[in-house]
This record gives structure tokens, sequence and C-alpha cells, in this order.
């Protein structure tokens, strides 16, 4: 009970991780996760908080107060799940940031006028059943239950199926607007995904806003063939299709300042080197502080699609898997911040959080401390133990603001 993030994050750095320097594999509900749940759990209830998991698979970890009231807590905590081949601070730092803080806190004699809530939220990066942030859409009813039982991942096992075999009852999930109401701020720690503390040379961050971000899935059917005997002229080859995609993609968002356009995953069916596929999906990922330059982007890079589909003889289906709008973190929560860390920049994110999900039913605002490679979702991401130690600090100075100050905005 140090307050030591780094010796917590020490302790995980084996769990998911692949061979080599390949990073790590955590997808939600996977033996992985799941130990990192259990890990959780484990410091969580060694400091005498009170732990419970929610029925959309949020655990909460509490520091009561005397009487044991939950409203107008003071939320704080992230995400474990990683996308494949990820690093160990994108999620994991939060949490571990969370539990060192409140070691701070406690060393320093502090005891808090309202509770506290460490929460670990699943599935935020979407990247086993393809919606991001997908724990917080359900607490604050932001996508429909039935429609999250029915997603599936590239094994075809729906989430139902797959929560159900972690032990959460599917058909519970859902909007828990009693919850959220005990609510009064969160405030999310996270490894910066950039290089702006980098340029700035200021290890801790304050966040301004989130920029839109959208995920679309993209399905094209050609004809399956032989590679040797089918002549150029008679294919239906919708891997042409999906190279003219990625080729437009990247032509729109090179022309828009500020726009991120990606495309990370291609499936390809069958998948032989000798046939020509009957068909291939892509995932598009479009990024802008403007909601409407993103959804222009998509559109035009639909129409290029479906152009080379036409020349091509093939069939495209574009399907909206999420949409995230540009989320401005409360100002007044953000200032409240900026008087506790008055030399801390404020800085916009192109990265999806779970704040910005909450942001829409309670005070949200998020920390960012410095990744000196600024790369994210893959093995380089890092940060200094010296910059954990930082972040720690800065965020157990923000929640003893919270936990002993009223403001107008929060209960």
């Amino acid at each position: 009970m140090t307050g030591d993030a780094n010796a917590l994050l020490d302790e995980i750095a084996g769990i998911g991780a692949l061979p080599g320097d390949g990073g790590y594999a955590r997808p939600v509900f996977s033996p992985a996760e799941r130990e990192l749940r259990d890990w959780f759990v484990g410091h969580a209830t060694a400091r005498g908080l009170a732990v419970e998991t929610d029925r959309n698979g949020i655990i909460w970890a509490w520091w009561d107060v005397p009487g044991g009231a939950r409203e107008g807590a003071i939320l704080t905590g992230s995400h474990l799940d990683s996308v494949p081949g990820g690093g160990n601070f994108d999620g994991p730092l939060g949490v571990a940031s969370a539990l060192a803080a409140v070691d701070v806190l406690r060393g320093r004699g502090f005891t808090p006028g309202r509770p506290l809530a460490i929460a670990v939220f699943p599935e935020e990066e979407g990247s086993r059943f393809g919606v991001a942030c997908l724990g917080s859409r359900l607490i604050t009813g932001a996508i429909d239950p039935e429609k999250v039982r029915a997603l599936t991942d590239a094994a075809s096992t729906t989430f139902a199926e797959a929560a159900a075999a972690a032990g959460l009852d599917p058909s519970g999930i859902g909007p828990d607007p009693e919850r959220l109401a005990q609510i009064a701020a969160f405030v999310e720690l996270h490894v910066e995904q950039g290089r702006g503390l980098v340029d700035l040379g200021q290890p801790v961050a304050l966040a301004g806003a989130i920029i839109a971000h959208g995920r679309w899935r993209v399905r094209i059917e050609g004809r399956g063939d032989h590679a040797g005997a089918t002549r150029m002229a008679d294919r239906s080859d919708p891997v042409v299709v999906a190279a003219e995609t990625i080729r437009a993609l990247r032509a729109h968002t090179l022309v828009v300042d500020g726009a991120r356009g990606t495309v990370g995953r291609v499936d390809v069916v069958p998948g032989g080197t000798n046939v020509i596929a009957s068909s291939a999906t892509l995932s598009l990922d479009v990024r802008h502080r403007d909601e409407a330059t993103v959804r222009r982007i998509v559109d035009e890079v639909t129409a290029a699609t479906e152009r080379a589909a036409a020349s091509e003889g093939c069939t495209v289906t574009v399907t909206e898997q999420s949409f995230s709008p540009t989320v401005d973190f409360d100002a007044a929560l953000r200032a409240e911040l900026q008087a506790v860390l008055p030399d801390a920049p404020t800085l916009d994110t192109g990265a999806g959080h779970d704040a910005g999900v909450l942001a829409a039913s309670a005070p949200s605002g998020m920390l960012f401390v410095r990744n000196p490679t600024g790369a994210s979702h893959t093995p380089a991401e890092t940060a200094e133990r010296a910059d954990v130690d930082a972040g720690v600090e800065a965020l157990a100075r923000v929640l003893e603001h919270l936990l002993t100050h009223d403001s107008s905005t929060r209960p």
C-alpha cells in the first residue's frame, strides 16, 4: 500500500503478453482480461474498498463515508482490456494510478467528505465486438442492449455468449440511471496517446475535448475463382475494390487538416494465396473535431468504393458500427482541475475514452500522463516511471480537492 503505480503495473506486465515484443492481447472476457479483473478486485479488497460488479460488467470499488450513502460520489478509474498488440499503459495506467492515489491519500491521513469509487469499464477498446466504450455506452443508454447481445467477434461468438461464459447475465445489461445518479464527477487518468506533452515538456495535462470518432464496416462481395485459370477481364475481385477504398480514405483525409482515417483490419475470404477472394471486409475509423467533416469523408470514401465496385462487378454494403460526437469536457470541472494543477496544459485528444461517454451523464474530465514515444496501441507505448509517479500525485491532489469541496456543477 505504498502509492506506487509503477509497482502495480509491474505485477501485470506478464498477463496477456504476446511472444517476443508483440505487446499484449487482452480482449474483453478473455482469460487475460479476466485475470486482470481478478487482480484489481484483489487489490481493491486488500485496501478495504467495497467491491461489486454491476449488471453491465463494470467493476466498482468504493471508499465509503460513514453512513454508507453513495450519492454525490467522485468517480475515477479506466479499463483493463487492450487492442491486439497494445501496450501495458493504455487503460491499466488509469486503474493502477487510482489504486495508488487512494494509498497516497490514506498515507496523508486524509478522510473523504464524500464517497470515492474506482471503476473498471469492460470493452473500452472495442477490439473484440467492434464497439468502443461498450460498458460506458451500456450504463448510459447510449447503445441498444439488444444490439449488444447480438454483436459477434471474429469467431462468431456473440456478446451474450461470451458474457454468460464470464459469469455475467446478458439479459440484464442496459441503462442504469440510478447508479449514474450517484456520480457527481468523473476524472479518468490515461497515458497520452500522442506527443503533446513531449513537445511541451510537461509530465501531466488536462483534457480539453475528444474529437468526433466513427467506425464503419465495409463489406465487399465479389466472385471467388481460380487465380491461375481466371482471366483478369473475367474477374469480380473484392480485394481490388478494397484497395481502392484504402486509397480513397487516405486521399480524402490527407487534404483535411486535423483529420484521421484508418483501415486497421482487412478480412479476406477464403484467404488462399491462389484463390480470387469471394469477399473482403474492411474497418474504417475516421476522426475529426468537426462531426460533419467526419461524415463527409466517409460519404466520399463510400462513393469511391461504390464506383470501384461497379467497375469490378462487385457489391458493397457500408454499416456504421459506432459514432461518438465531439466531446468538450465540462468547463467548470476543468477550471477546478486547473486550479489544483496550475502548471498542467490543456490538450485535445483524438482517442476515445469512457470519460467521453460518461460526460453526457455527469461532469467529466481527464488527466494525461506523458508518453515519451507518443505511440499508442503498440508495444512502443510507454511512460517514464517518474511521470507515472507525477500522474499519481496529480490524481491524488485532484481527488482530494473534489472529495472535500462542493461545486455548483455537482449534486
